[in-house]
């Protein structure tokens, strides 16, 4: 299964950038850590992001093509393609990403950006930052841009009262 599950990150050809079909995958393995795939609609999560784009041109684990400018990231279960929203626990600046990829596999990370993501939340020079993930269902125009490449439109950021919260449940083990 976890042959399978990585050789869809080969290149070749690419699925085209679609929200269809929304593909959930079966359990996998990787480094002794088995990862199940689920539904997951409440998804919100506390824990820290890394980002990635040494793989431009690589195949992500739902077929398409790995663009490292484009706003993507890459998770261990959530379906692929999911749309979340990312806020730094740091700044408080929030982003729409959507999806596409499986990741990361590095033990503490929750979620892996690209980074074109990356850049948009403004952790592209730290290399990782602690944050929130929280699934949601963008509006079908921020969807579209997303699909070409272009980040969703800006959102605001989250007051200072509620990252000092965010910050406590995060050093209390998270959610």
């Amino acid at each position: 299964m976890a042959i399978l599950a990585l050789s869809a990150c080969a290149g070749g050809k690419y699925r085209p950038v679609t929200d269809t079909p929304v593909r959930i995958g079966p359990a996998y393995t990787i480094r002794g850590t088995t990862y199940v795939p689920a539904a997951a609609p409440a998804y919100d999560a506390l824990g820290y992001a890394s980002w990635y784009g040494s793989e431009s041109g690589n195949r992500t684990a739902n077929g398409e093509q790995f663009r490292p400018g484009w706003i993507t990231a890459a998770h261990t279960t959530l379906p692929l393609p999911t749309y979340v929203e990312v806020t730094a626990l740091d700044s408080g600046r929030r982003i729409i990403v959507r999806v596409n990829d499986r990741g990361p596999f590095a033990r503490g990370r929750i979620i892996d950006l690209s980074r074109g993501a990356a850049e948009q939340l403004g952790m592209k020079a730290q290399g990782h930052a602690p944050v929130r993930v929280r699934r949601v269902e963008p509006s079908e125009k921020d969807r579209e841009r997303l699909r070409k490449g272009k980040p969703a439109a800006s959102l605001s950021r989250v007051p200072d009262s509620e990252l000092l919260y965010l910050r406590a449940q995060l050093a209390a083990g998270g959610r």
